[in-house]
């Protein structure tokens, strides 16, 4: 169908247009897209087996939506997301207010053109990016913003009265019709505001100041709402939840693969960044880890959730360590290093709700304590498991590292400010790493070595193999006994 031919609804009719609700609409192109095999929530991970089942059979049924979940996981998303199942274009009444199908107006302007021109009503194509709407609920949203309300200015331009149904201005909810309209934290939204969209729900009419108009808005309505707002800020009235037709929990990324892609995906790389920093895989896996420690962590507030942007604004951060470090000693390439993830705590502290035992301890020490708690979970993972208590005279395979700081007379630091070079030599003086990653890490990258080198100190250091000392300049590691040694 060539759509720059059909200007008038006469040409509509020729063309044997048929319109459609747009939860049919939806429901077709869906059914369409699951027979090819093809993928319907680009972008969206961890959820193939979940949530998105759940919305495709809620969009099967033509049902109004309400996505629960926490905050940062992609609710909005998927709303935005569900406006590839709409028609590329639907024909419009040119000049209607509230996006008039030509076969089937429901204002009195459309009413009015279409009896007055016929088939020279003249029609316009709406394109499927603008039939999405969005309002986010706060307490200072009314039932005029959302429904509409009578128009003094209009009344007396128009010269006519306040009871004539011309003079209603509408709200932004009856100018979303045949669209997809989102209200985000739907609790949030005051009682008798969410009381006001029973009637559109269930019968399709609106009323605005005493007019009681009978307009069968075509709509899909997607809400989201946190779980922490039911008890905090508000609640879902229980008329409004019960006209809503599903409601699908969404929830975090289960494993660290699939939190990997979704930061890997989201996180603002800058350009210059890609072409010089170097991050090991190893050094995804541990800012994940990070963020699901801190998912169990109980000094955080777990009904406020951690957010998925926390690993997002942490990468972007641990990029932005590095960056500048190079930066400053000249360097034109670089790669991540362990010393470098103090450079995400800002990213935790500003996006975690602590609980009382967490305020007392102080949200940089709790920020800390994850990225130490990620380094021990993760060890395991890569190297044999370091016993508490080992018997006497038992090997292991970590003495000859642990025996080298015992017996070197230097102190072994790695500042700050090393350069590439100068990083790679400290470590390369502990002699049994080379020994020790070739048997137990035998297939890794060369360039991830001094990484995972210094991963293993952080870990032995978290087991009490090894002490490590934290100063201005950078960090110093010793024997256990080298800071009790040093005090005496």
């Amino acid at each position: 169908m060539n759509l720059e031919n059909i200007k008038t609804l006469g040409d509509l009719k020729k063309a044997g247009y048929q319109s459609k609700l747009i939860k049919e609409e939806l429901r077709e192109n869906l059914i369409s897209k699951i027979m090819n095999k093809e993928t319907v929530f680009k972008g969206v991970h961890g959820y193939e087996n979940t949530v998105i089942p759940e919305l495709e059979r809620a969009i099967l049924s033509k049902h109004n939506i309400n996505l629960l979940g926490l905050r940062g996981q992609a609710k909005t998303r998927l709303a935005r997301l569900m406006v590839e199942l709409l028609d590329e274009y639907i024909p419009v009444v040119e000049g209607s207010e509230i996006n008039d199908d030509p076969f089937a107006p429901i204002s009195r302007f459309a009413k009015e053109i279409i009896k007055e021109k016929g088939d020279e009503t003249p029609i316009f194509w709406l394109h499927r990016s603008e039939r999405f709407a969005e309002k986010l609920a706060t307490p200072d949203v009314t039932v005029a913003d959302i429904i509409g309300d009578v128009d003094p200015i209009k009344a007396a331009n128009l010269k006519l009265s306040y009871a004539d149904d011309r003079v209603i201005h509408f709200g932004m909810i009856p100018r979303a019709n045949r669209c997809i309209f989102v209200i985000n934290e739907l609790p949030d939204l005051q009682a008798r505001i969410q009381v006001a969209l029973f009637n559109i729900l269930q019968e399709g009419d609106i009323q605005i100041r005493g007019f009681k108009m009978r307009l069968p808005l075509d709509m899909q309505f997607v809400f989201t709402a946190n779980p922490e707002d039911y008890t905090n800020r508000g609640s879902i009235v229980t008329p409004l939840k019960d006209r809503i037709g599903s409601q699908i929990l969404t929830h975090y990324p289960q494993d660290i693969e699939t939190a990997k892609i979704i930061t890997q995906q989201e996180a603002q790389k800058v350009s210059a960044q890609k072409d010089f920093i170097k991050v090991p895989e190893l050094a995804k896996d541990l800012l994940e880890q990070v963020v699901f420690e801190a998912r169990e962590s109980e000094f955080i507030d777990a009904k406020s959730g951690v957010s998925a942007r926390l690993s997002i604004s942490a990468y972007e951060n641990l990029l932005s360590t590095a960056e500048r470090r190079a930066l400053i000693s000249g360097e034109t390439h670089t790669m991540i290093r362990l010393s470098d993830f103090d450079g995400i705590i800002p990213s935790i502290t500003g996006k975690v709700e602590l609980v009382y035992e967490g305020e007392q301890e102080g949200a940089h020490v709790v920020a800390e304590n994850l990225i130490r708690k990620a380094i021990k979970t993760l060890f395991p993972t890569y190297f044999p498991e370091i016993k508490k208590l080992e018997k006497q005279h038992v090997e292991t395979p970590y003495d000859d590292i642990i025996s080298w700081f015992f017996n070197t007379d230097e102190d072994f630091e790695l500042l700050d400010d090393f350069t590439e070079s100068q990083y790679q030599n400290e470590l390369d003086k502990i002699k049994p790493f080379d020994a020790f990653l070739e048997k137990h890490q035998p297939n890794m990258i060369q360039e991830d070595r001094y990484f995972v080198k210094e991963f293993v100190l952080w870990a032995l250091v978290e087991y009490k193999k090894l002490s490590k000392y934290r100063f201005a300049e950078g960090t110093q590691f010793k024997d256990p006994y080298g800071n009790f040694i040093n005090d005496l």
